[in-house]
């Protein structure tokens, strides 16, 4: 992972939440919470689960001595203590979340370096094993589970009737002149 990726990873996945959240937005609330048989049953527990990892993942990366900014935004975020834990009562609540910490993601993202993402991030997981691990394989990872658990949601929306459209980060990349 350079810092270069990690804008742009950061740029996509703001891109993509956002388009996520009005997609499902645009379904009735009973269709957004009804289980669908998904890893997490509904479109809206899926969202929740990727909000919950995210804000799990950037206490973790807020742990790195020069993460100042990083703490001081996720001041008001508590860490999750279970993957399913519930980070809003409904889709309109969940979704301002996800913006705010969307907003975060992209302003760290900004600030990371090739120093920062080569130094060693020493955490433990949700078991409570210690791991130590690259941050810059860490934040492909945070980007990844991402876009792997909006896979999951564009098709149970699109199970449900809607076509988000193109999810490509392709879209994103700049062409060169």
């Amino acid at each position: 992972m350079t810092p270069d990726a990690a804008k742009l990873m950061a740029e996509y996945n703001r891109w993509m939440n956002r388009r996520m959240y009005e997609a499902a937005a645009s379904l009735p609330e009973a269709e957004v919470k009804r289980d669908r048989g998904a890893f997490f049953g509904s479109i809206l527990e899926t969202l929740n689960h990727i909000l919950v990892a995210d804000a799990i993942w950037l206490h973790r990366f807020a742990r790195q001595p020069d993460a100042a900014e990083l703490r001081a935004g996720l001041a008001g975020w508590p860490l999750p203590t279970s993957l399913r834990q519930e980070m809003a009562e409904s889709l309109p609540a969940l979704a301002r979340r996800r913006h705010e910490l969307d907003e975060l993601v992209v302003r760290w993202a900004g600030a990371l370096t090739t120093e920062r993402l080569a130094a060693p991030l020493a955490y433990r997981n949700m078991a409570g094993q210690p791991w130590n691990r690259t941050l810059g394989h860490l934040v492909l990872h945070f980007f990844n589970h991402q876009t792997h658990h909006r896979g999951q949601a564009s098709t149970l929306l699109f199970q449900a009737g809607v076509d988000i459209g193109v999810t490509d980060l392709l879209a994103v990349i700049p062409e060169l002149a």
